[in-house]
């Protein structure tokens, strides 16, 4: 999961020993430009599987070599997860640079896993073109641990075939649900009429109860509270209660539901892009998987408002950060930043950046890709001027189907719950599973234990500090 690009919070995490540096790469000799020769490795380089991207990343690994050669481009792929992360980091084989996600900074940069990259991030004059909130999470005691690579904001994907199927369109526009009660009508019409899922719901893991967490928010909850300086779970509230009940309505009520209910976002993205489902919960960034991956038509994919609820319309953001290996010398954090804006994704605006922008519009082009406006992490005008005009030069689809989307978004947004995020939806899926399996389960005494749960990991970790 990954966090919001403004107004954003910290989670935490088990506290574990400091890396030292006696892993890092041995003094090479330095170069005309006062550089020493260094291996950089790329943790977001594509995995093999996914021979276009390896391509475009092989492009940018040789175009940023020819620059500079003091630089070697090493692939590393590597795919966030806290489970990997700390025997690789205490082992001291992380990449030079990674992708995480916004709940993870400040316990990353507490348990000193990564390099704080202050004067690099001064020297390539980017410090101050960064979102003053990015920038603050991913900061501690005025030092700077990361960049921003986007941010993104939940919303519903619409399979359009299967919207056709159902008859629920308005001309080339679906008819889509602006509130709860409007998803669980629609889902279940979709399921009478074409036999496939009105929805997929996450329940197998983490990603779960970060779902959940949206749709509690729209029937008016608050799943942590802050009273007398210590923070209480409020799981088992009566709005939280009404939203897991509706999540077990969807199923047993309404009947809209995949028939395998153990779903993670991976097999959520294939059962949109398959057309097995017909709506899911995802945002902007995401649009790569059910389209290149799945083999959805771009223009059979629309992107529209997380649907509102009783207790209002939110969509959560989130995003994700490059971070840095605490044990990569200045040379190496230098590089990684090198190739980072040969990718485009540095606030810069130059022949480097302007070109990995176009390529990347290319790629998305060619891959079956929607070309939609993204959430920009960064403040210079020309740069994201810039992008903005790259973007509509390749913009490859019926906008009408983004653009309720991209209004309402900026209205909604909603920040993930501040703290240990992560073992807080370790608490929900659990139950999201037990009401989509048992008809009978009881939704309020799964809450309570759930709550029960999570109280006393914030009182463990975060109330006796």
């Amino acid at each position: 999961m990954r966090k919001r690009l403004s107004l954003i919070l910290i989670s935490a995490i088990l506290a574990v020993t400091s890396l030292t540096a006696c892993n890092k790469q041995e003094d090479k000799p330095a170069t005309a430009d006062g550089h020493k020769k260094v291996t950089v490795k790329i943790g977001m380089w594509p995995e093999d599987t996914d021979a276009e991207q390896v391509a475009l990343f092989n492009k940018y690994k040789a175009e940023c070599e020819k620059k500079y050669n003091w630089i070697t481009i090493e692939p590393a792929h590597y795919k966030y997860s806290v489970e990997s992360f700390v025997p690789l980091a205490e082992s001291g084989q992380l990449p030079t640079v990674f992708e995480t996600w916004y709940t993870e900074p400040q316990k990353l940069i507490a348990n000193k896993y990564v390099a704080d990259i202050t004067d690099e991030l001064k020297e390539n004059k980017w410090l101050d073109s960064m979102d003053p909130k990015i920038k603050d999470l991913l900061s501690k005691d005025g030092k700077t641990y990361g960049i921003p690579r986007d941010g993104y904001a939940l919303g519903l994907y619409v399979n359009i075939k299967l919207f056709k199927q159902a008859g629920l369109m308005d001309g080339d526009i679906p008819k889509y649900p602006k509130t709860m009660d409007e998803l669980a009508q629609t889902a279940a019409t979709i399921k009478q009429k074409t036999g496939k899922a009105g929805i997929v719901l996450l329940s197998k893991d983490n990603s779960g109860g970060w779902h959940f967490s949206n749709i509690a928010w729209a029937f008016g909850a608050k799943l942590q509270v802050e009273e007398n300086g210590k923070w209480k779970s409020n799981l088992n509230s009566k709005e939280a209660v009404a939203a897991m009940q509706y999540v077990k309505d969807l199923k047993w009520k309404y009947n809209a539901v995949t028939d395998e209910i153990l779903q993670d976002w991976t097999s959520g993205m294939q059962a949109i892009g398959t057309s097995n489902a017909a709506m899911y919960f995802a945002a902007q960034d995401g649009v790569n998987v059910p389209t290149k991956d799945y083999g959805l038509s771009k223009d059979d994919l629309a992107l529209v408002p997380f649907p509102a609820g009783p207790g209002g319309q939110y969509s959560l953001m989130g995003g994700t950060p490059y971070m840095f290996s605490s044990t990569a010398s200045k040379d190496e954090i230098d590089g990684a930043l090198k190739f980072i804006e040969i990718m485009g994704k540095a606030p810069v605006l130059n022949a480097d950046t302007e070109k990995g922008l176009k390529d990347d519009a290319d790629y998305r082009k060619k891959n079956n890709i929607p070309v939609i406006p993204s959430f920009q992490v960064w403040t210079n005008k020309d740069y994201l001027d810039k992008v903005e005009e790259i973007r509509k030069a390749n913009e490859n689809i019926n906008y009408n189907l983004f653009k309720d989307y991209f209004s309402n978004v900026p209205k909604t947004l909603h920040t993930e719950e501040p703290n240990l995020t992560q073992d807080m939806y370790a608490e929900l899926y659990p139950v999201i599973q037990a009401v989509l399996t048992n008809k009978d389960a009881n939704v309020q005494a799964l809450m309570d234990k759930a709550n029960s749960n999570f109280q006393q990991k914030l009182d463990t970790n975060i109330n006796k500090k």
